[in-house]
């Protein structure tokens, strides 16, 4: 029940991505780069925070599982069609775009999810602060989604909707990963390495190259890497 409470929560918190769209049409293409930085920044950091946890519960199987956990995620987006989609297109694009923004979205939040329920196994306070750390990964990433849909002429009120119910994946994998897990303890660190590869694979594949297109290396690298050090940082001094 506390980590269903707080993931929903974290999920619930995407639609404050639609505050920073309030007042103005699209914003500036400089805040999608940041935005995506911020997301990957502490996507990276959570992952850093389950490796240092949880991969002492079985190394080589963690690590095995980290590689399937890379190539699951890319093959999702290869049977889906989505595997060269640009996230940050606000304009001239096909009708479907919207759509498959908005699948993508889903299927990241339930790979966010099995790092929460992996997290609250390990520890049940590791799961509700990484369920925190994707509170704000979640208005980061619906702000963009909020630019994408608004592009679409989405109302933004419908938009931020949208932007909660895209991360309801979040919820129920968190969720299933802590009940699964729990009941069958030797998938601890299978549970573990998966969220890590598939965390690592979306930031190098997806959110940094994205970031970089909107607002060049430099800037990008220094919000990304202060992002990781912040999530470092809390990490050291909780846990």
């Amino acid at each position: 029940m506390t980590i269903l409470l707080w993931s929903s929560v974290a999920a619930v918190s995407a639609s404050a991505g639609a505050l920073f769209l309030v007042g103005r049409e699209l914003p500036p293409r400089a805040w999608l780069g940041w935005a995506n930085a911020v997301a990957a920044g502490l996507m990276l950091g959570a992952a850093y925070a389950i490796t240092v946890d949880g991969f002492a519960t079985g190394p080589v199987v963690a690590a095995i599982a980290a590689g399937l956990g890379a190539l699951f995620v890319a093959g999702t987006h290869q049977f889906a069609g989505t595997e060269e989609l640009d996230l940050n297109r606000l304009a001239e694009q096909p009708p479907e775009y919207g759509y498959k923004v908005l699948l993508i979205q889903g299927v990241h939040s339930a790979w966010e999810g099995v790092a929460i329920g992996a997290a609250a196994v390990l520890d049940l306070r590791f799961g509700v602060f990484m369920a925190m750390v994707f509170l704000v990964h979640n208005v980061a990433e619906a702000m963009i989604l909020c630019s994408v849909l608004r592009g679409r002429s989405v109302p933004l009120f419908q938009a931020a909707i949208l932007a909660v119910l895209s991360n309801m994946g979040q919820v129920l994998l968190a969720v299933a990963t802590l009940a699964v897990v729990t009941a069958a303890p030797a998938a601890v660190p299978w549970a573990v390495g998966f969220s890590v590869g598939a965390l690592v694979q979306l930031v190098l594949v997806e959110l940094l190259p994205e970031a970089y297109r909107e607002a060049g290396t430099g800037s990008i690298a220094l919000v990304t890497s202060l992002a990781v050090g912040v999530i470092a940082l809390l990490q050291g001094i909780a846990f």
